[in-house]
């Protein structure tokens, strides 16, 4: 895995910097922002983009190290965290947690249990289910990469103050809700472009 550097270089600034992306100010009004302020902005965005980065890297070099595809990952993840607090998954759980066909997750599960990742058991109070371990090889695995790279954000954490760290969860929190906004809206012009674009077709047939 390549070696990150230690903080957003000029080359990371200028790619997720505000100005640099909306220079018109199409998308954000910064008149009521001054230099500093978004000089300081724009670290924020870097630092954030360069997370980003080191996740995909820790990801992909995770998925092969284990020979996984990331919904494969994804599955091994919430059946040991489901595990760790005695929760017991089935697959319709695990293809809800997906968002995945009934199908899908048949077809997940067969592979992942021909590979010795899972193991299928009869529901203790319902025949027509069965319940998902993961095999002891694979938690070790998993505990050796993916889980000792998540163990390794809890040091920045620890080394906030209580103040600065409300302040982490402020951000990350609104960073979210103002993300999955943009989500709503899309998904609104989405339907309303297919909308029309069916009433279109209506009226040429």
């Amino acid at each position: 895995m390549p070696v990150m550097a230690a903080g957003p270089d000029e080359s990371t600034l200028s790619l997720y910097g505000v100005s640099a992306a909306d220079p018109a100010q199409e998308l954000v009004d910064r008149s009521g922002a001054d230099e500093a302020d978004l000089a300081q902005i724009d670290r924020i965005m870097a630092a954030m983009g360069r997370l980003r980065t080191v996740e995909r890297a820790i990801a992909e070099a995770s998925q092969a190290y284990m020979g996984l595809k990331e919904t494969d990952m994804r599955a091994l993840h919430y059946l040991l965290i489901a595990e760790n607090q005695g929760i017991t998954v089935t697959a319709g759980d695990l293809a809800r947690h997906l968002q995945i066909t009934t199908a899908s997750i048949t077809k997940l599960l067969d592979r992942l249990e021909r590979d010795g990742h899972v193991v299928r058991h009869r529901h203790p109070s319902d025949r027509r289910a069965l319940t998902l371990t993961v095999t002891p090889q694979t938690r070790r695995s998993a505990m050796a990469t993916v889980g000792r790279q998540h163990a390794s954000r809890y040091g920045a954490a620890v080394r906030l103050t209580p103040e600065e760290r409300e302040v982490v969860i402020r951000y990350l929190s609104e960073t979210a809700d103002d993300l999955a906004a943009t989500l709503e809206e899309a998904a609104t012009v989405h339907s309303t472009s297919s909308d029309s674009a069916t009433h279109r077709r209506g009226r040429r047939s």
